[in-house]
């Protein structure tokens, strides 16, 4: 009697699992919150101007995110010849690109909410197959034949996510399919349609459904039409084969190429015509997908095997793998170093130091952005100095008006709202800066003369400020606009002469790309 016809032999399970599974997934204290934030990751798209901002808004938000992403950046396979340290998210999109780190912090999103259940190696297996399969997706985009294709990263990402679900809210289940697969010949579509109630596949459809991911990922999740495939003109049906190719190929490499004889050859045979790639090219991406996969998953502080065919040298004393245990990485240093009463880091130098670097790199690139620079400079500033919020403000010709373009930080979203003044010469701390082009800093807000000097739009907004900085941007005697940032207690530590050339020096090679005319009529 095989194990399938044993099992059918067991107590029926209840008619209702699937739907108290799915019961049980959204009614998790914290899961809607993960899909709240990845569906307005899945929002942001390289179409909008502010594209870049947003995204980076969304990762400094998070400060557990924001070190990975900084960790990713700072590995052997993203990092440039330079030996400078990749220190803001910026910098990081401008390294990475706009679709790998999207893509990157919805996989990390994913691994830092379910790392921590129980069944922790079921659980990180799984996510690994999951971003190593995005991973291949991004490369398939890149080598498509449709334009704006990076959802395709997004999807396969997702393909594995029912399984992901299950492993983490449902172990038993989980472990239950997966011996009828290794025990029988049974696949696990069948596996899980007879206890779960559905394909793996279809549970993660429903998932993604109740977190609103748009329609299209959705879609492109659900399992291929039997038999053959054709080479398709839909954008929407190339999806779904790349999402398909890409759990596949995943699976491969989860395993180790040498322990998959004839599966490399199935793939192609499926999916080489359709998705326009031969074994050459397989091959090569393989490689550079493994070492990827690896230093992602290194990122996230999960660790691959290492290709050895004894499985008992993949296991410590407990017995658990040890690819699936957590190995410490030593973080970023610029990212955690003591800081000051105020605030402020102890390396401030460093920071600033490698900031100008960075802006250094982005001045020489042909694909320069004025917006992507502006925020290379603000952000570098906000995490440089340890200030609580930052912003830059850029003259607006037709309404005449000093308004807020970029910010970052604490309430950024609401504090920006209120930095919206006219360029009418007043007599307060922000116009007089601007008219006579000086850098202004001030360590304590409340001293009556400075107070004396604040506009009533600023006291509204901002009445808590301790310290605060005001950097102008002048270009031949016209302001264009200024950089502010604060703190909300006094800067006793104070700016020494270094981080204050530093910091002018930042102002000046973005006045530098201003000067250069570099879409300069698009922002004032």
């Amino acid at each position: 009697m095989g194990y399938l016809e044993s099992a059918s032999s067991l107590p029926a399970l209840p008619d209702s699992r699937l739907d108290r599974l799915l019961r049980k997934i959204n009614e998790e204290t914290n899961l809607p919150t993960l899909g709240i934030a990845i569906a307005k990751v899945v929002e942001i798209t390289s179409s909008c101007e502010d594209s870049v901002a947003q995204l980076a808004h969304f990762v400094l938000s998070d400060v557990g995110l924001t070190q990975k992403i900084l960790r990713l950046s700072n590995t052997v396979q993203y990092r440039t010849s330079s030996t400078a340290a990749v220190t803001t998210i910026s910098r990081s999109i401008f390294l990475l690109g706009f679709n790998t780190v999207k893509t990157s912090a919805m996989a990390m999103l994913l691994v830092d909410f379910f790392k921590d259940k129980t069944q922790a190696v079921s659980v990180r297996k799984e996510l690994v197959r999951s971003l190593c399969a995005s991973i291949i997706g991004r490369e398939m985009s890149q080598k498509g034949r449709f334009q704006n294709s990076e959802e395709a990263a997004i999807a396969a990402l997702f393909k594995n996510v029912g399984r992901v679900l299950v492993a983490s809210y449902d172990h038993l289940l989980y472990t239950q399919i997966e011996r009828i697969c290794d025990a029988t010949e049974s696949s696990y579509v069948d596996a899980a349609q007879m206890l779960l109630g559905c394909s793996f596949e279809r549970f993660g459809e429903m998932a993604l459904q109740s977190w609103n991911i748009p329609d299209a990922i959705v879609q492109a999740i659900a399992p291929l039409p039997n038999g053959d495939l054709q080479k398709t003109p839909l954008r929407n049906d190339w999806l779904k084969q790349v999402a398909s190719f890409s759990d596949a190929l995943a699976e491969i490499v989860m395993i180790g190429q040498h322990n998959a004889p004839g599966r490399i050859d199935a793939i192609l045979q499926k999916y080489g015509q359709v998705l326009e790639i031969d074994k050459k090219a397989l091959s090569t991406m393989l490689v550079k997908i493994e070492a990827e996969t690896r230093q992602f998953a290194k990122s996230m502080n999960i660790m691959l095997p290492h290709g050895l065919s004894d499985t008992e040298q993949l296991k410590n004393s407990s017995g658990v793998p040890s690819e699936f245990l957590l190995k410490t990485i030593d973080p970023i240093p610029e990212q955690n170093a003591n800081r000051y009463a105020s605030g402020k880091p102890y390396n401030a130098r460093d920071l600033l130091l490698a900031g100008m670097q960075d802006v250094t790199q982005m001045l020489a690139s042909e694909d320069l952005q004025l917006n992507d620079l502006i925020l290379l400079v603000l952000e570098t500033l906000y995490s440089s100095m340890g200030f609580r919020f930052a912003t830059v403000c850029l003259r607006d010709v037709t309404s005449g008006r000093y308004t807020s373009r970029i910010a970052v930080g604490e309430n950024y979203a609401s504090r920006q709202k209120g930095f919206n003044f006219t360029v009418k010469s007043e007599a307060d701390l922000f116009h007089l800066a601007m008219s006579n082009n000086v850098d202004v800093m001030i360590s304590d807000a409340s001293v009556p003369k400075i107070r004396n000097l604040l506009p009533l739009w600023y006291q509204e907004i901002l009445p808590d400020a301790g310290s605060f900085m005001i950097l102008p941007l002048v270009v031949q005697k016209k302001p264009l606009g200024f950089f502010y940032a604060d703190r909300a207690v006094a800067e006793e530590d104070g700016v020494s002469a270094e981080e204050t050339t530093m910091i002018k020096t930042l102002k000046s090679q973005l006045l530098t790309a201003m000067m250069r005319g570099t879409k300069i009529a698009a922002h004032v």
